[in-house]
């Protein structure tokens, strides 16, 4: 059922409908179809797959079974999830970069990772978070304004502190390096791998080398100094019983409820890494996104505007912001961090009147999915008003996934989505952002999450 614009406020104002890449009408031809690909996947999209609740196909890759029905969605991440593994392109992509950690484990080592894991994202340690983004938003807004009337890079700003939300909770005494340093290495470890690389469609062993893995590799050796650093360094502490008490402790205190076995060195280093990278990546994007659509969206900025300032000092509680959170939320619909899925079947199976080929592969993708014409009202067009609490309702369960479904939904999702309305309260409480007359049009570029494809440069002005 899609939502239901009459259940919101009236509305006749002119809302903003984000610039993206049009549906393709028909499948390109091999060759240019992998360059599409390579250049940017979200350019490959069919017409056919914003309208049809399953559309199978027969490409460079086999059996591809794109699935955008919630019911058929819930069948494959919770009722038959056991028959789906993570596909090996993505493990070629990121497990070289990123490790064994909870991305991408598989089998009974996924399951002891995600139990031993759990507990640390708990609501608890969760909330008990809040105080130092709430430091990091602040920091950054007061920086911003010391630019008052100047033009700044949105996605260095927005690295930089949720860069600082992980000094702040997860390695309270610092990294052992520069954190711009570290967000340079996050940028240049996924746009080295972003692009898809046709051996891996053509399934060539992985031994053989690829170029985009090469040119990774620096930032991963940059990664592994960075993380030895840090559990070497905080190993000393626990043993001297100095540690402090954040998520790095935790992660290396943590045990399985079931064996009560900790995790392995290379398990530890494998999430944090995960964490550094894939984390922080995501919530950046997610907060340059916000700000972009606000600067096109006036009403719905006056609206955040408002409710921040409406708040008494300098602390913001993301339950009590519940319009800033839903354009957060609004946000990662149109511009979802992760902008698809996909699974490997292990065994023959159907999803709905279609068969699933052992070994084929099977794609969610919240990209079309958070498009779909027969899923949502104006799907091009942010409404914040959809995530409102007395809308909320009206939006299906698995229609809507910035954060994956079933046993391996992100388990940091509730972190994320709290520093993301936390940092964006401090940000709009102190600057207001305005889109430059000159700047090169604002569009996706998929590598591996969405980025601004030529970044975002904004001017930034004081609040009064």
């Amino acid at each position: 059922m899609p939502v239901d614009a009459a259940t919101m406020e009236p509305d006749a104002r002119p809302r903003f409908r984000p610039s993206v890449p049009r549906p393709l009408r028909e499948q390109p031809g091999l060759f240019a179809f992998l360059k599409a690909v390579r250049a940017n996947p979200i350019t490959t999209w069919l017409d056919e797959h914003f309208v049809e609740p399953v559309v199978a196909r027969e490409g460079a890759m086999g059996r591809v079974t794109v699935v955008s029905d919630p019911a058929l969605i819930r069948y494959l991440f919770v009722e038959n999830a056991a028959n789906y593994r993570k596909d090996d392109l993505q493990r070629r992509v990121l497990a070289p970069g990123l490790g064994n950690g909870l991305l991408t484990a598989e089998g009974e080592e996924w399951k002891l990772q995600r139990r031993t894991l759990a507990p640390i994202f708990s609501a608890r340690h969760v909330l008990g978070f809040a105080a130092p983004m709430n430091e990091a938003g602040a920091k950054i807004g007061r920086r911003l304004a010391r630019r008052d009337g100047t033009t700044v890079d949105v996605a260095l700003e927005t690295t930089r502190v949720t860069l600082d939300v992980l000094e702040r909770t997860i390695f309270t005494e610092g990294l052992s390096s520069d954190p711009d340093a570290l967000g340079r290495a996050i940028t240049r470890f996924l746009e080295s791998v972003g692009p898809v690389d046709p051996m891996d469609v053509f399934g060539v062993p992985a031994f053989v080398p690829r170029i985009g893995r090469l040119r990774a590799r620096p930032a991963i050796r940059f990664f592994e100094e960075v993380v030895n650093a840090l559990i070497e360094r905080r190993r000393a502490q626990l043993d001297g019983g100095t540690a402090p008490s954040d998520l790095l402790t935790l992660l290396l205190q943590a045990q399985d409820p079931e064996t009560g076995k900790g995790l392995s060195d290379f398990e530890v280093r494998a999430n944090i890494v995960t964490f550094i990278a894939a984390g922080h990546e995501t919530t950046a994007n997610a907060l340059t996104w916000a700000l972009y659509c606000l600067s096109q969206d006036h009403d719905s900025r006056a609206h955040v505007e408002r409710e921040v300032d409406s708040v008494q000092g300098d602390v913001f509680d993301a339950d009590a912001l519940p319009y800033t959170k839903a354009v957060m939320e609004e946000t990662m619909r149109l511009f979802p961090p992760v902008p698809f899925m996909s699974r490997q079947a292990i065994a023959e199976d159907r999803i709905g009147r279609i068969k699933i080929p052992q070994g084929s592969l099977i794609m969610v993708a919240p990209y079309v999915l958070h498009r779909h014409r027969t899923l949502w009202d104006e799907p091009e067009t942010f409404m914040p008003e959809r995530f409102l609490p007395e809308n909320r309702t009206a939006v299906q369960r698995f229609s809507y996934l910035p954060f994956g479904a079933g046993p391996r939904v992100c388990i940091g999702q509730s972190f994320s989505l709290q520093e993301a309305v936390i940092v964006l309260a401090h940000m709009i409480r102190r600057i207001r952002f305005t889109l430059p007359a000159d700047h090169a049009p604002v569009t996706p570029l998929q590598r591996v999450t969405l980025r601004p494809e030529h970044g975002l440069r904004m001017r930034v002005e004081q609040r009064a």
